[in-house]
Parts: structure tokens; C-alpha cells; sequence
């Protein structure tokens, strides 16, 4: 195998490039900005963006000859040292825009895997992101030789792209198996734990939403989990779980995914779909959305479609309109798909109150009403409903102890009714 070598890390000029097919100049034109600030948070500089209107993108260079003319023109008067393409390049696509063009050619797959291989920092984590590029570039090793040697330092080199690229085919193969080996039993013991954890009747709410949105924000307000918050696409990526008890004194678990994009890359989703599977076995999905961003609707719209293409439906939704403290002008709240919405702020700590009242409305209408006598004998009984359900009264009689409780339908069993 080859050795490993020392990467400088350089900063990349960059200039960004899209094609507006039936004329969506618009939607691009947003694409572009949110590639603009991936290609931030991955350590470049952005000094121009060209838009191509199209029918259809080019199968063999992504762009028209006469665009690719003026994207050459671009990169001699500006100093560019590479190209990003706003969607993902065929091997071909990549091979021939690097002949006409002479420079690093990148796309929003590569950047986006960069991103992730900068911040995973569990072992999980480094082992989906490594998996996720190598089955990236193992699709694009046809056809390229040499050329990828060229990659030098900077983006895309990091992780498992700090490994020289020319090992063959089999290696890479081998080497893939091996990560899918060691994720699948990565994956087993997470189904062991989600199984532990059903059985111990434990409520588990998940939080979606797009990247960015201040889900890592209101984690650490309910539960003071210590995740890192930043003003950046994937600040956080290794997910975390974290015991929140709610105003009645139930117990729940609040765990947060990965944040979403638009053209999430499909490597990635199938990488971490363990991971992102959190929500399809929870009991409450919470979705937190960014109510300051002009494309927020669309960024809804995102989730929902990475969600279904999870499998995740017939999920209780509450959707938390964030960042209300910076919504600076009259803005229409709604998401038709949630069966709660509310304006809040995780960072202020404003609408927290109400959030965590519409958990247990939610998680009540899943309960069965009980009333009864526990002998004292008996009383230990009371303690799951404590922890796993909603004690509305107490009392301590002379028969024994009365009991006014919501207790979950898969614990009612228990309590020979």
C-alpha cells in the first residue's frame, strides 16, 4: 500500500460554477450561495461565480463550450486555483473539464465529504466518512490515471484522501469491505442499545432539521450536553443522546442527527443511515428550522424528502421555528406536514416552556389513562410510572396507595388491570 505523505494545507481560490436547466436562473443562483458557504466551511475563498442556462447539463463537460471558453478566461484574470461545480461530476465530466480547464475541479459531493472527514471525531464517525469517499473516488479512478496525484493539499485530500489515490482498484475494494465490516458491527451494537432502550420504555425524541438550524443549540439548553456550537454547515456531525426530564418529572431521551442539505450526497446517506435511522425508531420527531433564513420553506421541503427517503413516516412531527430573535421582518410560520408548530429561540431560552409542554400533550395522547389502589406491598410498582409515564396524583389511604397516572401502552400490562 502506499505510504502516507505530508499535505500543506493550502487556501483555494475558487470559483463557483451551476447550470440552470428550464430556467430555474433563481434557484441556482440560492444553490450557489449556500455552495459558497460549504466551500467557506471546507477552508476556500470564493472570487466569482458563472451561471449557465441549459436545457440540460452537458453529459461530457457539465457546461457548453462556449462557457467553458469564458470559465478559462475567468480563471486567468482572477488567479483561481480551482473550480467547484454545484452538482455531483461524472468520471468523464471530471476528466475532460480538467483537460480544457488545467485546474483542480471539484463538485458539492467532494466538498461536502471534505466537511464531514474535517469534523467526524468518534471512531463511527471517521469510519462513514472514510467509507462514504472512498466509494466516492473508487467510481472515479477509471479513466483519471495519474491525474489524481495532482490533488496536492487542500480540499478533498483529507481523511483517507491523505493516502496516495493511485492504489488500484483492489486495494480500495479491500479496503471498503473492511470499513463496511467494521460499521455493520458499529451498527449491531447501536440496534442493541435502541433495542435497551425500548425495552426500558424509555421515550425517545429525535431532532432533524437542516444543517444549521440550531439543533446542537437547543440540545445543550434542555441537557447541557457540551456540543459544539457554530455559525457554520456541519458544525457538529457525531450524534448525541442525552437524558431530558420534562416538567411532570418523565424522563425522555433527546437525541440530534446529522443536519440535512439539498443534494445530500446519496455515499453519505448510506454511510450514516444507522445514525440517521435514530429517527425512524423514535417516538417524536423534532423538527428545528432556521425562521431567519429566506429559503426556509425550502429547506423544510429538504428534510421532509431526506426523511421519507429514510423511511421515516407516521412520526408525531413538532416544528420548532428557531431563531426567532433574529427574524428581523413579518414572516409566515407554517409546515402543513407537523402536527405542532412554535416560535422559539434555543439560544434565548424563549418558547422552551411551552416546547416541553407539547412534548408531554404529544407523548400523553400515546398513554393510557389508569387510576388504582396499589397495595403497599405493591408499591415498588409505582416506580416505572414515575419514570416512564405522567403521575397526576398520589395518595397515601389506608388501602394502600391511589394512583392517577398516564402510563404508556406497552407498560400497562403490568399493573394487572
Amino acid at each position: 500500500m502506499s505510504e502516507l505523505y505530508n499535505i500543506e494545507e493550502s487556501i483555494e481560490q475558487v470559483i463557483l460554477v451551476g447550470v440552470a436547466t428550464n430556467g430555474n436562473t433563481e434557484e441556482v443562483a440560492t444553490s450557489l450561495k449556500e455552495l459558497e458557504e460549504l466551500a467557506n466551511t471546507a477552508g476556500a475563498v470564493t472570487i466569482g461565480t458563472l451561471i449557465q442556462n441549459r436545457e440540460q447539463i452537458h453529459p461530457g463537460t457539465y457546461l457548453g463550450k462556449g462557457k467553458l471558453d469564458e470559465l478559462r478566461d475567468m480563471i486567468a484574470e482572477l488567479g483561481a486555483t480551482g473550480v467547484i461545480c454545484d452538482d455531483e461530476l461524472s468520471p468523464a465530466q471530471l476528466r475532460n473539464m480538467e483537460e480544457v480547464l488545467c485546474t483542480k475541479i471539484m463538485d458539492r459531493t467532494l466538498i461536502i465529504l471534505d466537511i464531514f472527514a474535517q469534523h467526524a471525531t468518534t471512531r463511527e464517525g471517521k469510519i462513514q466518512v472514510e467509507l462514504a469517499q472512498l466509494k466516492y473516488r473508487s467510481a472515479r479512478l477509471t479513466g483519471l490515471g495519474n491525474s489524481l496525484s495532482r490533488l496536492g493539499g487542500g480540499i478533498g485530500t483529507r481523511g483517507p484522501g491523505e493516502k496516495k489515490l493511485e492504489m488500484d482498484r483492489r486495494l480500495i475494494k479491500d479496503r471498503i469491505a473492511h470499513l463496511g465490516d467494521e460499521l455493520k458491527a458499529i451498527c449491531s451494537s447501536r440496534d442493541t442499545a435502541r433495542k435497551q432502550r425500548m425495552q426500558n420504555h424509555m421515550p425517545v425524541a429525535a431532532i432533524v432539521g437542516y444543517t444549521n438550524a440550531g439543533k446542537s443549540t437547543l440540545l445543550n439548553k434542555l441537557t447541557d450536553a457540551g456540543v459544539l456550537e457554530e455559525n457554520k454547515l456541519f458544525a457538529t456531525l457525531d450524534p448525541t443522546t442525552r437524558n431530558l426530564t420534562l416538567p411532570s418529572k418523565q424522563e425522555i431521551l433527546l437525541t440530534d442527527t446529522v443536519g440535512f442539505i439539498r443534494k445530500l450526497p446519496h455515499h453519505l446517506i448510506d454511510a450514516f443511515r444507522s445514525t440517521l435511522e435514530e429517527a425512524k425508531y423514535a417516538d417524536i420527531i423534532i423538527h428545528v428550522v432556521d425562521s431567519s433564513n429566506p429559503q426556509m420553506d425550502a429547506h423544510i421541503a429538504t428534510v421532509y424528502e431526506t426523511l421519507r427517503k429514510l423511511g421515516v413516516e407516521d412520526k408525531p412531527i413538532i416544528t420548532l421555528f428557531n431563531k426567532s430573535d433574529l427574524v428581523t421582518e413579518d414572516v409566515i410560520l407554517r409546515d402543513l406536514k407537523a402536527d405542532k408548530t412554535l416560535s422559539v429561540s434555543a439560544k434565548a431560552g424563549t418558547g422552551l416552556d411551552t416546547f416541553l409542554d407539547t412534548i408531554e400533550e404529544i407523548l400523553r395522547s400515546q398513554k393510557v389513562y389508569l387510576e388504582k389502589t396499589f397495595s403497599y406491598a405493591d408499591g415498588g410498582k409505582i416506580a416505572p410510572i414515575r419514570k416512564y409515564g405522567q403521575l397526576l396524583k398520589e395518595e397515601y389511604r389506608e388501602d394502600g396507595i391511589y394512583v392517577e397516572a398516564y402510563v404508556p401502552h406497552n407498560i400497562i400490562g403490568q399493573f394487572d388491570l
